[in-house]
């Protein structure tokens, strides 16, 4: 599929990064990454690389600990768990090593640092939607002044349309950041500008293997539908700052911390976990500024 904008065409800007070895962004990810918000890369893990961030957030009692879901009223509940602290385990070095966070200095033109992890969990057969959103339309009201910001998503699992994959607007991050209003507990767009904006880009639905990685732009228009699969959808999302944008407000999520760049090789060999899970700063979700009718898991919940 070709996507149109203005009085352009573009190819949809993927990648295959399958053939392994040391990963650079080229100019035509540069630029395609300028005109359209998004890279996706095919394989940006290998099987052991992705085996290992799966076996390390399944592990992890605190990730099903500090995970809240928020409820829509489908009754669908879409179940998600924040941390802001890397930290020197499997995640955390996903998040530092240079195929993730230099990929993410390159296509911001800045040092970033780590805004935040999240681990999206959209369970088989329950797993809720998400509405249309810019995470631009989030961080805005945390007190970054610039759109100096993107994310990192990770297919843990396959990502397909009948568990809920993203759907994504190319090129509508350059209509700038939309006004945003609380619908269903979540922090929607204007639906009135969405239907505009629809009506003169394409929507993209974004089926991803394990391993895959979508890198987008904050301003990026994107939602995913409920999980009508029996098949669970997790997903891994880094979203990274650049220190010229450091907050002027404190928030949820930490001001500027110099980010300790790791060397792609250590996904293999550094450990799974950390032994003290609390160094990864896990979110309350009652400071959030824009989320709402959260629910905590309990025992009896866990899939």
């Amino acid at each position: 599929m070709h996507h149109c904008i203005g009085l352009f065409v573009f190819l949809p800007p993927v990648f295959d990064h399958s053939g392994g070895g040391d990963f650079k962004v080229t100019p035509g990810m540069k630029t395609a990454f300028e005109q359209q918000g998004y890279v996706l890369v095919r394989s940006l893990l290998d099987s052991e690389e992705t085996g290992r961030v799966r076996e390390a957030l399944e592990s992890q009692d605190s990730v099903w600990k500090h995970s809240f879901g928020i409820k829509g009223k489908d009754g669908r509940l879409s179940r998600l768990c924040v941390w802001s602290n890397p930290g020197n385990d499997v995640t955390g070095v996903l998040a530092r090593c240079e195929k993730m966070a230099g990929t993410c200095e390159t296509l911001l033109g800045g040092e970033v640092y780590h805004y935040h992890s999240k681990l999206m969990m959209k369970e088989a057969d329950i797993g809720g939607k998400f509405l249309w959103h810019q995470d631009y339309g989030y961080w805005y009201q945390n007190g970054n002044l610039f759109p100096d910001m993107m994310t990192a998503f990770v297919a843990v699992d396959g990502c397909t349309k009948e568990n809920g994959c993203l759907k994504i607007l190319p090129g509508s991050h350059l209509c700038g950041r939309l006004d945003h209003t609380l619908t269903e507990g979540q922090q929607g767009a204007e639906l009135e500008r969405v239907e505009h904006i629809k009506s003169r880009l394409p929507v993209m639905d974004v089926v991803m293997e394990p391993g895959d990685c979508l890198f987008f732009h904050c301003n990026l228009l994107h939602s995913s539908g409920p999980n009508l699969s029996p098949s669970r959808r997790w997903a891994l999302l880094v979203a990274y700052n650049r220190r010229s944008n450091n907050p002027v407000r404190e928030h949820q999520h930490p001001r500027y911390r110099p980010l300790t760049k790791a060397q792609n090789s250590l996904l293999k060999t550094c450990p799974l976990t950390e032994p003290n899970p609390e160094v990864k700063e896990f979110m309350d979700p009652s400071k959030s500024r824009t989320l709402a009718n959260v629910e905590r898991p309990s025992e009896t919940q866990r899939q």
